[in-house]
């Protein structure tokens, strides 16, 4: 968001174009916000009928808290079902339409920045300045500019002619010079060189315009089903990315099965968690959410290392969420209270 905002404020990104973008983004962000949202739902509404007194009231007309669980069981499939859709369709749609769309601003950009007689940066740290420029042909004439992207030298460019091209598959704008000189000089002026040349490439690419947005490759976050089993069955001297890929596959199912049991830790959570309101339940609900994430960040950076197994490593943090869903369930059955969840919080009722 960040970055969305530098481009508004510093590029003059037009205010719907922004909107767009963020659209884009919307289904990650459901995505990552889904399995504390449908915890603290069913966490929140099972608390409020312990603290009236209905759940007592229900267990001593007969009806246990397993009798209880299938509309919560229906609502965690339903979140089953939105993450499933949001992880393997939505999501990827999201990531890749979001690139494309910044690689079509930057494309605009890359013909409005460019003046005549003018120093100007339409790209951070690059900075031209040129005597004739075509819109149309996008050709430039007396090309002057200064490359100051790399920490450790400055590149200047002084060509004849020069144009910029568009390489929407590998979202990347490429300025190619003609006839021209290169003067390349160390920045603490230790050094330098000269390279003259009859045709030159200057790569731009995404992570010059948004540094936070990957380079060149196709991020395995945006692939498809097909795309990703496509890289699996490469063989894996050839494809070093097969890791990331296999973690991302796993994901896409693990995520969503982490959901539906976010929604059942719910329940006899909220049920045997007497003390406090509803304060209670969104700090109860954040621990547990923040615990699992933290886990799955872990897990999915140790997976992609090649260290672990990314088809064991991706289903630990729901065999985390698994084993604390059977324990809260027998808790709840045998009617305990969560007296250590309680302290930890410290809002244990001592009156």
């Amino acid at each position: 968001m960040l970055n969305l905002a530098e481009w508004m404020i510093n590029h003059g990104v037009h205010p719907f174009q922004l909107a767009k973008m963020i659209l884009y983004l919307l289904p990650g962000m459901i995505l990552f916000a889904l399995p504390a949202v449908l915890l603290m739902a069913v966490f929140v509404a099972f608390h409020r009928l312990s603290n009236d007194n209905e759940l007592q009231a229900m267990k001593s007309s007969g009806i246990s808290l397993y009798q209880m669980l299938p509309s919560v069981v229906l609502m965690s499939l339903a979140g089953f079902l939105a993450a499933l859709f949001l992880s393997s369709f939505a999501g990827p749609w999201g990531r890749k339409s979001f690139k494309d769309f910044v690689f079509t601003i930057a494309h605009t950009r890359a013909d409005l920045g460019v003046q005549e007689r003018i120093f100007c940066e339409p790209f951070k740290g690059i900075t031209f300045y040129i005597s004739h420029f075509a819109p149309k042909e996008r050709a430039m004439k007396d090309v002057f500019l200064v490359d100051r992207r790399d920490p450790a030298m400055t590149t200047t460019i002084v060509a004849r002619e020069g144009r910029i091209e568009s390489r929407e598959a590998l979202r990347r704008i490429t300025v190619r010079f003609f006839d021209g000189t290169i003067f390349v000089a160390d920045k603490k002026q230790e050094g330098g060189r000269t390279i003259t040349f009859s045709t030159y490439d200057l790569g731009i690419g995404l992570d010059d315009i948004m540094p936070a947005l990957s380079g060149r490759e196709k991020d395995p976050k945006e692939m498809s089903f097909a795309e990703l089993r496509k890289g699996l069955r490469d063989p894996p001297k050839s494809n070093s990315r097969q890791p990331e890929m296999l973690v991302e596959l796993m994901e896409r199912f693990s995520i969503p099965f982490a959901v539906f049991l976010m929604g059942l830790i719910g329940a006899p959570l909220g049920a045997q968690l007497r003390a406090g309101g509803r304060l209670v339940g969104i700090v109860a609900s954040l621990l547990i959410f923040l615990f699992y994430y933290l886990l799955l960040v872990g897990v999915r950076n140790v997976g992609e290392t090649g260290f672990l197994s990314p088809i064991v490593g991706s289903w630990v943090p729901v065999l985390f969420l698994l084993g604390a869903c059977l324990y809260f369930m027998q808790r709840a059955k045998q009617e305990k209270s969560m007296d250590f969840l309680e302290s930890i919080l410290r809002v244990r009722d001592y009156s």
